[in-house]
């Protein structure tokens, strides 16, 4: 983020607006806009916030490996046969077999 590029009053972003879509569209880059010289909102263009979504989701999923791969490593975890036994017995359902 280039604070002198990225970081701009509501109003001069409402007089400004093509100028700044243009902006958002080749930098890719967000821009913070100030309300009374404080930030208070952040725009930035449609691709680059399905970008920042994605990421989001994937390091989600690799937490969740991470989080697992300990359990594995710490004995949290059992065989899914026995795991699906459990909760058969747990919901009074008849076994397998």
């Amino acid at each position: 983020m280039n604070l002198s590029r990225d970081i701009h009053s509501l109003t001069d972003f409402k007089k400004n607006t093509p100028e700044f879509l243009r902006q958002l569209r080749e930098t890719g880059e967000p821009v913070v806009l100030t309300v009374n010289g404080k930030a208070e909102l952040v725009v930035q263009d449609a691709a680059s916030y399905q970008r920042l979504l994605d990421l989001a989701e994937e390091s989600r999923v690799v937490e969740g490996i991470r989080r697992g791969l300990e359990d594995v490593a710490a004995g949290r975890a059992q065989p899914i046969a026995e795991a699906f036994a459990e909760i058969r017995r747990d919901l009074d359902l008849p076994a397998r077999g």
